[in-house]
């Protein structure tokens, strides 16, 4: 279902130069890192409030807005609209549900309440129920909580499958980190069946851990077992998922990309190992944290869903201009997002002339024998989608007519300014 609004713009690349980029502040560790600045006094966090408002991803001023809601006095009742925001949605919940006689009325987005949130929801009753929680879902909205005022008499154990979605489990360890704070003793999460995304759980862990929380791991459970504080509160990197786009376009360009951490924990720098199966290679520049690409395309790639699934619309931007076949595996994942991105990547390489092969799990990928004089697209209301398309006009040299490009605001609100800053004509189609 779409939720593009009407407005049209047409991206042209036929005056490139090279010109530094820059990705805003990684909205993945922002979420998780405003949360934890919360529950340990790090209120409000710096590296956050050294964003301008305008240059903070949609997703990271919706749980920011949320947190503060939380923090309102007990007997007040909370409405916080997580707009499509489903990380938000599911991490708040959890934080809600742990805040001793907290209500909160939650809403959102249509497409935010169709994708999956039962499992977290199931889990937080499971383990607060006994102990007075509530929560009562609308079609899809409202979803009400209201939080039990004490928790210390039911075992400290959340328990949530992994097929689905590692945010679920990340919700719950965040929420395992507040619990500790109050009772001071561990709690624990554990994982039935394989976990997906589990760098994401991974990101969660690392920075529970840069916070000063003590983790004790076991094949499929994490506990949060002990608490000390950190000599300083931890810096924000820049988003990977963002860098994604930007370091192909770099690439094209002959720049650079700034705020570039390969430390980061972040699971979608695997694309700096990815494009290596292509013939490029991202290298150090001047500057600390500063990457260009070099090389020659060749070949065709191969990516997985389960390791980086955001990284796949932008790695099929890039599979429509390499010379051989490429795929993409555990793609299922890929249909509950803000769109069904799947079907979104299926109609990009359709429009840019390319063909797809679905094969369960796998998705084929064959460029064009000739790209088109041009190709038009609409984002379906998904940030990533929107900027996919623009970066497989800048990579082909192909314009591009986009509809419903605001909704890069989601996660990157500067996107437009820097494909700006490259030479890229963008002009209202009206």
């Amino acid at each position: 279902m779409s939720t593009a609004k009407a407005s049209r713009i047409v991206v042209d690349p036929s005056t490139l130069h090279a010109a530094p980029l820059t990705p805003p502040v990684s909205k993945s560790d922002a979420q998780r890192a405003l949360v934890l600045g919360h529950l340990t006094g790090s209120w409000p966090l710096p590296s956050v409030q050294a964003e301008a408002d305008e240059d903070l991803p949609a997703d990271v001023r919706v749980l920011r807005q949320g947190v503060e809601a939380l923090r309102l006095p007990p007997d007040a009742v909370r409405d916080i609209d997580c707009a499509d925001g489903g990380a938000p949605f599911r991490i708040l919940a959890t934080q809600a549900a742990v805040t001793p006689g907290a209500q909160a009325r939650f809403t959102g987005t249509p497409r935010l309440g169709e994708r999956p949130h039962g499992p977290l929801f199931t889990s937080l009753r499971e383990a607060l129920g006994p102990a007075g929680l509530t929560l009562t879902e609308g079609t899809p909205w409202p979803v009400e909580l209201r939080a039990p005022r004490d928790t210390s008499n039911v075992p400290p154990v959340f328990r949530v499958p992994g097929a689905q979605s590692s945010q679920y489990a990340s919700s719950l360890l965040l929420g395992c980190a507040a619990l500790y704070l109050r009772e001071r003793r561990p709690w624990r999460v554990e994982i039935d069946g394989p976990l997906t995304s589990a760098g994401y759980l991974e990101l969660t862990l690392t920075w529970l851990s840069r916070f000063g929380f003590d983790i004790q791991r076991s094949p499929s459970s994490y506990t949060v077992a002990g608490y000390a504080a950190p000599p300083a509160v931890p810096t924000l990197p820049g988003d990977w998922s963002s860098l994604g786009y930007l370091l192909l376009v770099a690439w094209k360009t002959g720049g650079t990309v700034v705020r570039a951490d390969t430390g980061s924990a972040h699971p979608d720098d695997a694309i700096v190992r990815l494009i290596e199966q292509v013939g490029l290679r991202a290298v150090p520049a001047d500057a600390p944290f500063t990457l260009k690409v070099e090389g020659q395309l060749s070949g065709g790639l191969r990516a997985s869903g389960e390791e980086c699934p955001d990284l796949l619309p932008t790695l099929a931007a890039l599979a429509c201009v390499l010379p051989a076949p490429s795929t993409l595996t555990e793609v299922g994942i890929l249909r509950v997002k803000e769109s069904d991105r799947l079907e979104g990547i299926r109609t990009l390489v359709k429009a840019f002339g390319g063909n797809t092969e679905l094969q369960g799990e796998r998705l084929l990928i064959q460029s064009p024998r000739t790209p088109p004089s041009g190709f038009e697209m609409s984002s379906e209301g998904d940030h990533r989608l929107a900027m996919t398309a623009a970066t497989l006009c800048v990579l082909s040299g192909t314009p591009l007519t986009l509809t419903g490009p605001e909704c890069v605001e989601k996660s990157f609100p500067g996107f437009w300014r820097q494909l700006s800053r490259v030479g890229v004509r963008i002009t209202d189609a009206g």
